[in-house]
């Protein structure tokens, strides 16, 4: 573990106007991906399950991770970032200092179906003793 700087909490708050993939609605899951690494969510996979997909920029987070913020005042907004036809973004996001962390909440907009977004939560959680950034 001397090589982590910490880590990524991403947490799925929701999801909203999903597409019907089953007769009586629908049994999505996640998949984060990040560099070779694949995260899963606890739902079983079946080939009709397809949900569509998203992407989205942390490098605008861990930037902000970067500053090693402390003493400012909770709620402060650090940096915010808009949609673009380059990430999924539904709506600008704002990344807040928060309780003493770095947070982002996010609205995704799926791609390749034909509707639905996530909320997401993006929080960056110091690991004791980890040399951070």
């Amino acid at each position: 573990m001397d090589h982590l700087l910490g880590l990524l909490r991403v947490r799925v708050v929701r999801g909203v106007s999903l597409a019907f993939r089953d007769a009586t609605g629908s049994d999505p899951y996640v998949v984060v991906r990040m560099g070779g690494q694949r995260v899963y969510d606890k739902d079983t996979f079946s080939r009709d399950d397809k949900m569509g997909d998203a992407e989205i920029d942390i490098v605008p987070f861990i930037e902000a991770v970067k500053m090693n913020l402390s003493d400012i005042p909770n709620g402060t907004i650090i940096r915010t970032t808009n949609p673009n036809r380059h990430n999924c973004l539904a709506e600008e996001s704002a990344i807040v200092w928060k309780d003493g962390k770095v947070v982002q909440d996010i609205i995704v907009r799926l791609r390749n179906v034909e509707s639905g977004e996530l909320e997401l939560q993006l929080l960056w959680v110091d690991i004791p003793g980890a040399p951070g950034f």
